[in-house]
């Protein structure tokens, strides 16, 4: 299964149905540069590696170094789930994980453009748009938690677990 029967958003098209959600789900990410990126290998087991996300113009981009296993992995196979920055947060922070299906860009004009903006490492790094299937925020709240899931055309679902 490559993902292409899930549901998906963009960023933008996440951040326009569930705008505070996105405010609070992009705050996590970018109070931190560095993540837990999960792919899956060739064979269906899982592989975990470090990534950075970006954002541009309102879209969500990850970015690879030339060859690496992960970008390997997502051209494979484009499902994926970002935890953001596990264990750095404080016992106020919700966890924040996200899942979607990352496709690389591969058009010449709009990589050349994506060198230009972002000065990747190296001019063959790996260029992935990012669209989501979930969001998912996890906090302690009292004496239970208090879990937020967005998954397209069904917004915001908050529920308590004890």
């Amino acid at each position: 299964m490559t993902g292409a029967n899930l549901a998906v958003m963009t960023w933008q098209q996440f951040a326009a149905d569930a705008p505070q959600f996105a405010v609070e789900i992009r705050r996590q990410f970018t109070a931190s540069r560095h993540h837990v990126l999960a792919t899956l290998r060739r064979d269906g087991s899982p592989r975990v590696s470090a990534v950075e996300l970006h954002w541009s113009d309102d879209q969500l981009e990850l970015w690879s170094m030339p060859g690496s296993r992960k970008a390997l992995d997502l051209r494979a196979d484009g499902r994926f789930a970002v935890h953001a920055r596990p264990g750095a947060t404080s016992a106020a922070d919700p966890d924040v994980k996200l899942s979607g299906v990352a496709t690389e860009v591969t058009d010449p004009g709009e990589r050349r453009r994506w060198i230009e903006r972002a000065a990747p490492a190296s001019t063959e790094s790996h260029l992935f748009r990012v669209d989501l299937t979930e969001v998912v925020t996890t906090a302690v709240d009292g004496d239970h938690l208090l879990i937020k899931l967005w998954r397209p055309a069904r917004g915001v679902v908050a529920f308590r677990r004890y």
